[in-house]
């Protein structure tokens, strides 16, 4: 999961990006509105965290000119302004949730689980399955046949990735996209050699096998 962070205050924003990151998320970080704005449609997010005091472009004008453009992608503002007033308006300026600051990291990123949970209408935002396969967001937990599978951050967000999008075609690109914060590079081979690494754990010994490899497309979770 990829997620944009638009906050101009150095130490909240690398604050929020390293529990985002140990939490696996790929994140991506804008100081001002207007950077913000470029990035949010040049990139797809799976969800957005906006300060509402920006440079260049304050927060909920970067809300309202996203949603003009038919940009659904979840936003949770992070402000340290507390009035109704100002939940209230930016609530109406197109945001999925306000939250103020000082805040606790557990409720924020509880939000933001939430709020990718709602956008990709998944029951539950911490706990995945498919076939014997599930996964625990919040412990890190991967279970195939009930015995426990050790993976690195990076094939899990991978892992995460393809259950989100279970019996979807997912490309190289998108895996990159999402999974990775920068932008894919035709000439690397690290897609296929990460896919490579979690079917040796998720599929090696397990039947049937669920990470497929769809020629010139891209690869599926599915159960055949």
């Amino acid at each position: 999961m990829r997620i944009l962070v638009v906050e101009d205050d150095i130490k909240i924003s690398e604050f929020i990006q390293k529990g985002l990151k140990s939490s696996g998320f790929a994140v991506d970080q804008a100081m001002t509105g207007k950077i913000g704005f470029e990035m949010a449609f040049d990139n797809p997010y799976d969800a957005m965290i906006v300060d509402i005091m920006l440079p260049e472009m304050d927060g909920i004008s970067l809300i309202k000119t996203i949603r003009r453009e038919n940009n659904n992608t979840p936003i949770i503002i992070l402000s340290a302004r507390d009035r109704v007033d100002d939940r209230v308006n930016g609530l109406q300026a197109g945001a999925d949730d306000y939250l103020t600051k000082p805040f606790a990291f557990s409720e924020l990123l509880a939000r933001v689980q939430a709020l990718i949970r709602r956008a990709g209408n998944i029951a539950d935002p911490v706990k995945l399955s498919y076939a014997d396969l599930s996964v625990d967001i919040l412990k890190r937990q991967v279970k195939r046949k009930n015995e426990i599978i050790d993976l690195q951050p990076l094939e899990f967000s991978l892992l995460e990735y393809l259950l989100r999008n279970r019996e979807r075609v997912i490309s190289k690109t998108m895996i990159m996209e999402h999974v990775w914060n920068y932008n894919f590079d035709p000439m690397t081979n690290v897609v296929e050699a990460r896919i490579c690494r979690l079917r040796d754990k998720i599929d090696k010994g397990f039947e049937p096998k669920l990470i497929h490899t769809v020629r010139g497309a891209g690869y599926v979770l599915k159960n055949e």
